[in-house]
């Protein structure tokens, strides 16, 4: 049985899914990429809200995903929630590898202020 990418990314996303919950004191910060941005939320599962969300859009570096804009998406992010006093979180990497683009991403939330 062969899989491709997206598929394997989905099955590990979905076992990373079944362990991880944000919650109301610790939400959720959830990742996407694309070829052309990336794209961020910190998401509160139990009541199924979207508190933060970030994008390259927002800082205006759309179609130019590399991982300098990654990290100004994780820096923006950190200070959109910081003003909504929100600074312990999980972080779900949502079934992609923890390096490149998404470390990069991590590593400016937490230069931000976000504790994961």
């Amino acid at each position: 049985m062969s899989f491709n990418k997206e598929k394997r990314r989905l099955k590990i996303r979905k076992n990373i899914r079944s362990k991880l919950s944000g919650t109301n004191d610790k939400p959720r910060v959830s990742i996407f990429k694309s070829n052309k941005g990336i794209y961020s939320q910190i998401i509160d599962d139990n009541l199924g809200l979207t508190l933060v969300s970030c994008s390259s859009n927002e800082i205006g570096k759309f179609g130019k995903n590399n991982i300098a804009n990654s990290k100004e998406v994780g820096v923006k992010l950190a200070k959109k929630a910081t003003k909504k006093g929100i600074s312990n979180v999980i972080f779900d990497r949502s079934g992609y590898l923890y390096h490149g683009k998404i470390k990069s991403f991590a590593d400016g939330a937490r230069e931000g202020g976000l504790i994961f």
